[in-house]
């Protein structure tokens, strides 16, 4: 369908004044490529470092020095473009003032997604650029009181720092396709997680490394598309929507007054949560791209591109189908699980052999949910896979209750060790003799007439005395086996 047809759902419409509006989006997301060097220099391209200590003569434009394409930089791009569908790379891409290498000509969306909003978000293109320098001011002021007469002297630097400047930075262009801030902030996600995957990209918004220019227009549900303006170097999610928002209803409001919106280049002010002027929007004319004659076409030799592809690992909406039919997963746990390449190799690790879902739960509930209290990610975990997955092993044999696993769990993590010699050590076995259950069940019994006539009237009541038995027990009952005993003690099919 072409974009401009498309209409919004009614939810994402936004109400005016004078009636039902809808957003049109288009995004820009430049993503930093992992590389150590910088895409025509041997410089680093590590983030950080002291201005101007990671700069070549090619990055600093001297005279007579010649630009060298990095071919890792070029790996990664075609790498990304092999991960959508269709898969489709130019075999011949131009080049313009050491700016810009057009690797593909389209690529639509990701194999196996169940999502729409992805589906209908085309790459018609995705290039690759040299980043930008760094500017920086300072300025120092001196006065008197007038009293004085003497005049207010001012002193004003402007540094260039040009660390950044010839990074390698992939321009992944979508058609106006989303409709809402919504869609947007999920395909920008989507496309965040499939780079982590690759290892083309790490994400970092916080630090620069992805950050997005979002095109926002709004129209009449249907209409022709209206003037869009766009906003600039947005690096985090969740400003995403909030400039989205912000940006449609300003548009909006203008429309409805009367006025008519001009196009122009604007920045987002998280902290008033607002978009303000930055630029009038110059047309692609104005930044005057030419060939560069030190950078002759860039060819892709089949072979090579063929290479690459056999070597993609497996991408996340793969990797959750195969969750859900081999570990019979929900799609919310294994969608938890596949977020990040690192998660979804550690609950492998720990299901390999094992139950699927008992392997899931601990790894999304016990072990990601104490990772998120300590503020620490899956690489910084003191538990292992294998101590997590030897703690499934214990409860799947009956050696301990789910309880005591708990308990097991938390001395992992914070002294280490093999948890089946720390429940051997400690005698945290699982009580299973029927002996001893069947005295614990008695001494319950026998202490609650009133709850045991209870009980013949309100079966459900029965989940009440196992848990008194299993505190009796200090936990170590098996659950199972106190069950069945109070059945058979207290008549309950």
């Amino acid at each position: 369908m072409d974009s401009a047809a498309r209409i919004a759902d009614k939810k994402d419409w936004i109400k005016g004044a004078t009636g039902d509006w809808e957003i049109v989006l288009g995004l820009e997301v430049h993503a930093q490529v992992l590389a150590r060097s910088k895409l025509f220099s041997a410089a680093s391209a590590e983030f950080g470092g002291d201005p101007n200590d990671h700069v070549s003569i090619v990055d600093a434009a001297m005279p007579g020095m010649l630009p060298v394409i990095n071919e890792f930089c070029v790996e990664q791009a075609c790498a990304r473009v092999l991960a959508s569908r269709p898969r489709s790379i130019g075999s011949r891409s131009s080049t313009a003032r050491i700016i810009s290498i057009r690797t593909c000509r389209r690529a639509t969306r990701s194999p196996n997604t169940s999502s729409r909003w992805w589906a209908r978000a085309r790459l018609p293109s995705i290039s690759m650029a040299a980043g930008a320098s760094k500017s920086a001011s300072s300025a120092s002021t001196s006065s008197r009181t007038p009293a004085s007469r003497s005049t207010i002297s001012i002193r004003a630097w402007s540094f260039v720092d040009l660390n950044r400047s010839g990074c390698a930075l992939m321009e992944i262009v979508s058609k106006p396709d989303m409709r809402s801030a919504d869609e947007a902030k999920a395909y920008v996600t989507k496309l965040r997680q499939i780079m982590r995957y690759l290892g083309t990209c790490d994400g970092n918004m916080e630090q620069g490394s992805l950050r997005a220019d979002i095109n926002v227009s709004v129209r009449r549900p249907g209409a022709a598309f209206g003037t869009r303006c766009e906003i600039k170097n947005v690096n985090s999610i969740r400003f995403m929507g909030q400039a989205i928002e912000y940006e449609a209803r300003r548009q909006i409001g203008i429309l409805e007054d009367g006025g008519s919106i001009d196009q122009e280049t604007r920045l987002f002010d998280a902290r008033k949560g607002e978009t303000r002027s930055m630029r009038s929007k110059e047309e692609a004319h104005d930044y005057r791209y030419f060939p560069d004659p030190d950078l002759l076409p860039l060819e892709l030799e089949e072979a090579w591109v063929k290479a690459i592809e056999s070597s993609l690992p497996e991408l996340p909406d793969e990797k959750k189908a195969r969750f859900i039919k081999s570990y019979g997963l929900s799609p919310y746990d294994a969608g938890v699980l596949v977020a990040e390449r690192s998660s979804s190799a550690f609950f492998e690790d720990v299901a390999k052999g094992r139950d699927g879902k008992q392997a899931a739960n601990w790894v999304i509930n016990e072990l990601f949910g104490r990772l998120n209290k300590e503020g620490k990610t899956i690489d910084e975990t003191p538990v292992s896979a294998a101590q997590l997955g030897e703690i499934v092993d214990l409860i799947g044999d009956g050696t301990i209750s789910g309880k005591i696993a708990k308990d097991v769990f938390e001395i992992v993590w914070t002294e280490a060790g093999s948890p089946r010699k720390i429940v051997e050590e400690r005698g945290l076995k699982q009580v299973t003799d029927s002996s001893a259950i069947d005295r614990a069940v008695a001494d319950i019994l026998a202490a609650n007439p009133d709850k045991v006539e209870q009980v013949k009237t309100k079966p459900t009541m029965l989940g009440w005395f196992v848990g008194q038995v299993m505190k009796a027990s200090g936990g170590k009952a098996n659950p199972q086996a106190v069950s069945d005993k109070l059945r058979e003690r207290l008549g309950i099919n």
